[in-house]
């Protein structure tokens, strides 16, 4: 558990001090050339979601003995959205165009844009939301050329959205369900909830997030019916346009789960998702693994293998919500 620190603090930590204190501690590995790795985010670099992640990065390379200007250099280019598409294309042709030895980037959108330059140049993704169904591997097991990595969701987990949904407001009866319809996981993730919510109880509506106006008006006639409730489930579009769901649903006291911790962190009153922190690690480690030798090709892309629950005890407040004790006990950050 991370502890219930503000959310200030919990960057603090993991933002600075982490970044300092891991490479201390482990010994850098034999003399040799400067290796070079780009790491392309879709978030700025001021993004409040970002120093966790990068520590837990750096962290995974230190405890291999890769130390940053000592033995390896890291080109970042921050700010890669898919809702921009020519800064995206742009970043990931800088990055090529220097000569890597392995790429790291945190979308598969991000992933896409680097395959149309280079089928050689190995990459890492470090939160790709279905990388077959996207056609960045081959399969799972097997991806079969320069691109493996670590998924930033499994499709049955996206039920729990749901679940939580009822534990923090037992009386709703109605969830919009706001997605990507067009992509594999918004289609994937939203199955996986219309499994879950008969044994709810509860009735599904599916709002668009393709379409921001659009979005806001759905999400309005929505809410003016009692008993709602809203989930959003994980894509690039919902992570880049976070802060409208949080307002949108705030303005219509709708209470609302999403499937990350920087939803939370940033004013939405639960999240349940991925730890991030610890998929940057896991990312570490693969990289560690090609800088030696491995090919891509031959590591296999792994799922999520800890989730976190965070909650948002101010926002709980504003919507007149109680959280229950069974869930604030549970939880891996609850935000004062």
């Amino acid at each position: 558990m991370i502890g219930r620190r503000k959310r200030r603090d919990f960057l603090a930590v993991l933002g600075g001090a982490a970044l300092s204190a891991w490479p201390l501690a482990v010994p850098a590995q034999r003399s040799g050339p400067m290796r070079r790795i780009g790491l392309i985010m879709a978030q700025a670099a001021d993004d409040p979601d970002m120093p966790p992640r990068l520590a837990g990065f750096l962290q995974g390379l230190a405890q291999r003995g890769w130390i940053v200007d000592e033995n390896v250099r890291i080109d970042y280019r921050w700010g890669a959205s898919a809702t921009e598409a020519d800064r995206m294309h742009r970043a990931a042709a800088e990055v090529v165009s220097l000569a890597p030895d392995v790429i790291v980037a945190n979308t598969g959108t991000i992933v896409g844009a680097l395959e149309l330059i280079t089928q050689t140049t190995p990459i890492v993704f470090a939160g790709a939301i279905d990388p077959v169904g996207g056609g960045r591997v081959a399969t799972l097991s097997r991806p079969g050329g320069n691109v493996t990595g670590f998924m930033s969701v499994e499709y049955s987990t996206a039920g729990k959205l749901l679940e939580v949904l009822k534990e923090v407001a037992p009386r709703t009866r109605t969830v919009a369900v706001a997605r990507d319809p067009t992509t594999p996981g918004g289609i994937g993730q939203y199955a996986a909830i219309q499994a879950t919510a008969p044994s709810l109880q509860m009735e599904l509506s599916s709002i668009s997030v393709r379409d921001p106006q659009e979005f806001e008006r759905a999400l309005t006639a929505f809410a003016r019916a009692s008993g709602g409730g809203l989930v959003v489930v994980l894509s690039a579009l919902a992570l880049a346009r976070r802060q409208m769901f949080i307002k949108v649903a705030a303005q219509n006291g709708l209470p609302a789960v999403y499937p990350g911790r920087a939803f939370a962190t940033d004013g939405g009153l639960v999240s349940y998702g991925p730890a991030t922190t610890d998929v940057f690690r896991q990312a570490a480690g693969y990289v560690d693994r090609i800088l030696k030798g491995e090919k891509p090709a031959d590591l296999p892309v792994q799922a999520p293998t800890k989730y976190e629950t965070v909650v948002n005890l101010k926002t709980a407040k504003a919507l007149g919500l109680t959280i229950p004790p069974a869930l604030l006990a549970r939880a891996d950050e609850v935000i004062e």
